[in-house]
C-alpha cells in the first residue's frame, strides 16, 4: 500500500510525461487501475496466498498502511494540520471516537461500488450496441480531483477522494439507470412516497411516466412517442433530447423574427 502510495506521488514530479501520466490516473479508465490496486486486489491476493487468514492479512495492510501514509502525510503538511479540518469539526460534533468508526464502516461497501463500476463497464456497453441506450464518456463522470483542494491533507485528504470516487461512480450508475428504465418500463409507481422519493433520481416519474392507473395502451403510446427507430433512446429528461427540443425552438423563433 504504501509504495503504491509513493509512486502516486513520485509520478508527478517526473515531467510533463510524469504529470500527464499522473492525470491520466485521476480519471476513468486509468482510475479504476489505481482504484483496484488499493481496494480490491489486497482482498484478492490475500487469500490466495493464505486464505482467511490472507483476507484478514490483506485487509490488515490496507488499513495500517492507510493510517501510515495518513500520518506522514500531515506530518509533512503541518501548517494545513494547525489549522481548520474538516476531521476537527466533525470530531467536536460527534466525538473522535464515533466519527473515526463512522468513517471506517463507510469503508466496507467499497467493494460493492467496485462492483457497479464493474457493471458500468461491462453490462451497460452492450445495451448501447443492442437497443442504443446513448454512450457516456466515463472520464466525466469517474474520476477524482479533491487532491487539488487548498489544505485538504491526510486524514480529510484520503476519505475525501473516497467520496470523490464514490459520488462519481454512482451518478453514473444512476444515469445509466434512468435509461433502462424510461426506455423499458416507464410506467409510474402505485405507491405515490415511493415516486416522490424515487423522483430525485429518476426525473422522468414526473416527466412523462404514464400514471399507476392507466392502460397498456397508454404505455405503448408513451414509447412509440418517445422513441424513434434511429439515433439513441436516452431517457426523457435526458440532455440531448433538451438541446434538440432547445435548437427546434431557436431555429422557430429565427424563422419567425
Amino acid at each position: 500500500m504504501l509504495v503504491g502510495a509513493g509512486v502516486c506521488h513520485l509520478v508527478p514530479k517526473q515531467g510533463i510525461a510524469g504529470r500527464r501520466i499522473s492525470e491520466s490516473f485521476c480519471a476513468a479508465p486509468g482510475l479504476d487501475i489505481v482504484i483496484t490496486y488499493f481496494t480490491i486486489l489486497p482482498l484478492v491476493i490475500g487469500p490466495l496466498i493464505d486464505g482467511w487468514i490472507g483476507l484478514l492479512g490483506g485487509i490488515a495492510g490496507q488499513v495500517i498502511g492507510m493510517s501510515t501514509w495518513e500520518a506522514i502525510h500531515e506530518m509533512i503538511h503541518r501548517d494545513a494540520t494547525r489549522g481548520p479540518r474538516i476531521v476537527k469539526v466533525i470530531n467536536r460534533k460527534v466525538g473522535r471516537l464515533r466519527n473515526f468508526t463512522a468513517t471506517w464502516i463507510t469503508a466496507i461497501v467499497t467493494p460493492v461500488f467496485w462492483m457497479i463500476r464493474v457493471a458500468e463497464l461491462v453490462v451497460y456497453p452492450p445495451l448501447t450496441w443492442l437497443v442504443r441506450l446513448p454512450p457516456y464518456k466515463h472520464a466525466e463522470w469517474v474520476n477524482v480531483s479533491r487532491q487539488k483542494f487548498d489544505g485538504l491533507v491526510g486524514h480529510d485528504l484520503i476519505w475525501c477522494l473516497y467520496c470523490d470516487w464514490m459520488t462519481g461512480v454512482w451518478s453514473l450508475a444512476t444515469e445509466m439507470l434512468r435509461n433502462v428504465e424510461s426506455f423499458w418500463c416507464p410506467i409510474r409507481f402505485a405507491s405515490g412516497k415511493k415516486c416522490e422519493n424515487c423522483a430525485i433520481d429518476f426525473p422522468d416519474i414526473n416527466g412523462g411516466w404514464v400514471d399507476a392507473n392507466a392502460s397498456m395502451a397508454d404505455v405503448a403510446a408513451t414509447l412509440d412517442r418517445m422513441y424513434t427507430s434511429e439515433g439513441d433512446h436516452p431517457w426523457f429528461g435526458h440532455r440531448v433530447r433538451l438541446t434538440v427540443k432547445g435548437e427546434e425552438l431557436e431555429t422557430l423563433e429565427a424563422t419567425a423574427r
